[in-house]
């Protein structure tokens, strides 16, 4: 019974071994740069291992080993059967006449291994239209997908970094590739180059279609592809490092054995995408520092040469030319700075007009860069324009050079004038090709300290209770002058002189008509109704004595009254006295008139000497106003194009006291001489003494153009913006003098709604009055926050060409990102020695160098 056990065993064992097997096909004879397909199938799924005979070199492999997988079902008369099987496929394409063997394949099957069939393969003459190479960069439409499921290794699918130099001197540019090797179906690719602080970066352009093509690594052949390059110029020194780079691809597998509701739910396709991440590895690069700077360096790395031209060399005086600068070469071009042209003193020169004609290559930028240059002749003459210099480092030789232009000779004839030294401003009405800094403040300017304002000053202060005195007084004055008003005697008082003077009127007409009873009547009239009226006595009362008396009170000279009782004695007696009645009428009435004269010219000397000392008091409140001496000298300097002799006047004036002007035309000075920090620093410090003058920002806004960095202001609501826009309307004196105006008015508005008998003068007044109240109020509001700005100054400028930004206040911190002169930054921690903590308008923080930045 053993024995027929170990039989039947063995007989299954052998059915097995003939059932399991491998058989290798491939085309008998192929053509030169033909492709075919060599293919392994073995009739079972239970295989643990493939390992491929040695195919010769002649015979390149382009795609393989994929596998696929086929199964089936059988149902004859209720007994079920099934067969399955592998097939390992490669594309291979012939490359060399001859005839080859390939060995056999094996395979692992349940522990045992099988081998296949040797194949021979002769190959002779060439394939029609289907050459090796163009098949190497073919598309993917021959490329052998592998299955659902099968993994994805790193030797699969991976990408290489390379750099055409490894050690390079600042700013000069590295190529820097990332190149694709895949063995799999990869439809997309994506993966960004980090913002990298240490390198100014910028990608080159790509086709969007990739071209493969066939590389061996390793004697496996993976089809190759250049998926982006970036040109990197390093803006540090030492040893810098690119970090690696994930990316994200997308690879094609297929699905043999489609389920239809699958293949409905998966677009009706066999195929799916797997998502597969490749991280490309990090790059080190050496960075040598730049040999020793020339003072007319002009930051260009690379070859570089330049030449100019002028579009006319004769002219007229005050009539536009135009230079052409091109520097052409490769290199850093976008990096480096305008070329220094150097006119003669009395040309007036532009802002130049630049064009960018370059392209991104290997060697970095090549192509050139335009400068247009638009200048103003203003005498007649001959003047020479001396060769237009360029410095920069050779990366070829290491050295610096310097490649200049030709000299050029304008001939200026005699032409149209213009304004003189002292209204030299006209100039900014000049057709101008392009934008350019406006002119200089002319004038005389007052100066102060930059810490000394009007505002909250003792004047200041003596100003507001000047007011508030005044309108005390004004209100008592009205307020008397009400219930004077309200008073019939007294009013009688004020009106004596007027009755008085209708009825001598009256009088000297009945003198005319000879009607000297009538006559003597009024003028007695006017003499008692006056004094009665003026000095306030009831009729009974009113007697020589009394008369005497009270007008003496009233601090009337003894002269005066005697004349005035002379006046009232004389008319009694000529009213009866024997003559020439026409003459005594004469002589009376001219007495009387003289005597109520005097009276009131007595009396109105009292007030108009009070009102006199109120006058001198208030001329004594006016501030005095300052001339400066040597001004008309530095703008002069200026006008004459002496921008050095200006800057050096400028600033004496500047020891003096602090001005909006000077630091404005300062800063223009600066601009002309090429220094855009300096220039930069200037219009700020003059904008936070005049936040409101618009030539300031104008040319300070010019001034930042030219600047590196290109800071973006966070976003920030809209109602804040339009306060610190009405809040720097005006300088802090500014909003000081508005203040005590507003104040004023506000006196007078409420002296109207107080003592105004009109109804509609009251309303004005009240709702007038309120208004300016709320005026007074912000406008003290605004002078003090004004003043805070430029007692606590928190704004500086980067001064130093380039600075590192670190985390830490330690040269040894981490670096942040790079800033180059003439940024602004605002000084949010001044604690540290040496060191100070910054933010940027787009809300960038870290620790800067104090030396590095300049407080405005």
């Amino acid at each position: 019974m053993k024995r027929i056990a170990v039989i039947v065993y063995m007989m299954m064992v052998a059915i097995m071994a003939i059932a399991q097997n491998l058989v290798g096909s491939a085309p008998s004879h192929v053509a030169v740069g033909e492709q075919f397909r060599l293919t392994y199938k073995v009739n079972t799924q239970d295989v643990s291992e493939f390992r491929a005979g040695n195919i010769p070199n002649e015979l390149e492999v382009l795609i393989g080993p994929n596998r696929s997988m086929q199964s089936s079902y059988q149902m004859i008369n209720g007994h079920t059967s099934s067969t399955s099987s592998i097939t390992y496929t490669y594309i291979v394409a012939a490359t060399k006449n001859g005839t080859y063997t390939i060995p056999p394949a094996h395979v692992t099957i349940g522990g045992k291994t099988i081998a296949s069939n040797a194949i021979k393969i002769q190959v002779s003459g060439s394939a029609q239209g289907n050459s090796s190479s163009r098949q190497r960069q073919n598309d993917d439409d021959d490329v052998e997908m592998r299955d659902a499921g099968s993994r994805i290794s790193g030797s699969d699918l991976f990408i290489r970094v390379s750099a055409n130099k490894k050690r390079v001197h600042e700013q000069e540019p590295i190529l820097l590739t990332y190149k694709v090797y895949t063995l799999v179906s990869l439809t997309q690719l994506r993966g960004d180059m980090p913002d990298l602080k240490s390198f100014y970066t910028q990608e080159v352009d790509l086709p969007q279609q990739k071209s493969f093509s066939i590389e061996h690594v390793n004697g496996r052949p993976y089809r190759t592809c250049t998926w982006s390059q970036y040109v990197m110029f390093p803006q540090m020194t030492g040893k810098l490092q690119i970090p690696s780079i994930t990316f994200e691809g997308i690879v094609v597998q297929q699905n043999r054995n489609v389920d239809p509701f699958e293949a409905f739910f998966n677009g009706g396709s066999g195929y799916i995408e797997v998502k597969k991440k490749i991280v490309a590895p990090g790059i080190e690069i050496q960075v040598d520092p730049l040999p020793e700077r020339p003072a007319n360096f002009s930051g260009g790395v690379g070859q570089f040469n330049i030449s100019a031209q002028l579009n006319k060399t004769e002219t007229k005086a005050n009539d536009p030319v135009s230079m052409r600068i091109i520097v052409s070469g490769s290199g850093n071009l976008k990096l480096i700075k305008e070329p220094v042209v150097q006119f003669p003193k009395d040309f007036d020169k532009y802002e130049a007009k630049i064009t960018d004609k370059t392209k991104l290559t290997a060697n970095g930028l090549e192509g050139s860069k335009i400068y247009d240059i638009l200048f103003v002749p203003r005498h007649q003459g001959k003047y020479e324009i001396p060769p237009v210099e360029f410095t920069y480092f050779d990366t070829a030789t290491n050295s610096y050079k310097t490649a200049r232009s030709e000299n050029f000779v304008l001939d200026v004839e005699k032409g149209s004038e213009i304004g003189s030294v002292s209204d030299f401003s006209g100039q900014e009405d000049l057709k101008e090709l392009n934008k350019d800094i406006r002119f200089i403040k002319t004038g005389k300017v007052s100066q102060q300290g930059i810490d000394s304002f009007f505002f909250g000053s003792t004047t200041y202060w003596i100003c507001l209770i000047a007011l508030a005195l005044l309108f005390i007084s004004l209100f008592v004055v009205f307020r008397q002058r009400a219930i004077d008003n309200a008073n019939v005697t007294k009013m009688r008082g004020k009106k004596a002189n007027k009755v008085a003077t209708k009825r001598l009127k009256k009088a000297s007409r009945l003198m005319a008509d000879n009607k000297p009873d009538q006559f003597y009547d009024e003028v007695l009239r006017a003499l008692w109704g006056y004094v009665g009226d003026k000095l306030n006595m009831p009729v009974e009362h009113l007697s020589h004595d009394n008369i005497s008396q009270r007008l003496t009170e009233r601090q009337v000279d003894a002269d005066v009254v005697a004349q005035f009782m002379e006046a009232l004695d004389e008319c009694e007696f000529e009213r009866y006295a024997p003559g020439d009645p026409k003459g005594n009428m004469n002589k009376v009435y001219e007495k009387a008139m003289t005597a109520i004269e005097k009276i009131e010219e007595t009396m109105r000397k009292r007030r108009s000497t009070k009102s006199a000392i109120t006058v001198v008091l208030l001329l004594f409140l006016l501030p005095l106003s300052s001339q400066a001496v040597t001004k008309t000298e530095a703008d002069s300097a200026y006008v004459r194009g002496q921008y050095q002799q200006a800057i050096s006047d400028y600033e004496t004036l500047l020891k003096n006291g602090a001005s909006a002007e000077l630091y404005y035309n300062l800063g223009n000075s600066y601009y002309r001489t090429e220094n855009i920090t300096r220039a930069v620093l200037n219009y700020e410090r003059a904008l936070l003494l005049s936040p409101g003058d618009r030539d300031i920002r104008f040319n300070l806004q010019l001034a930042q153009s030219k600047t590196i960095d290109k800071i973006v202001p966070e976003s920030e609501m809209f109602f804040i913006t339009w306060y610190h826009s009405l809040v720097n309307l005006m300088s802090v004196d500014g909003w000081a003098r508005t203040a005590l105006i507003s104040l004023s008015l506000v006196i007078i508005l409420l002296l109207v709604y107080l003592f105004s008998e009109r109804i509609m003068l009251r309303k004005i007044g009240f709702f007038g009055g309120f208004v300016l109240l709320l005026l007074f109020l912000f406008s003290n509001l605004f002078a003090s926050q004004q003043k805070q700005n430029l007692i606590y100054r928190k704004g500086a400028i980067v001064i130093s060409p380039s600075v590192t930004v670190k985390s830490t206040p330690a040269k040894n911190g981490t670096d942040l990102f790079i800033l180059h002169e003439g940024t602004k930054v605002n000084i949010t921690d001044g604690s540290m020695k040496g060191w100070k903590e910054i933010r940027l308008a787009d809300g960038k923080e870290g620790w800067i160098e104090s030396s590095k930045i300049e407080i405005i």
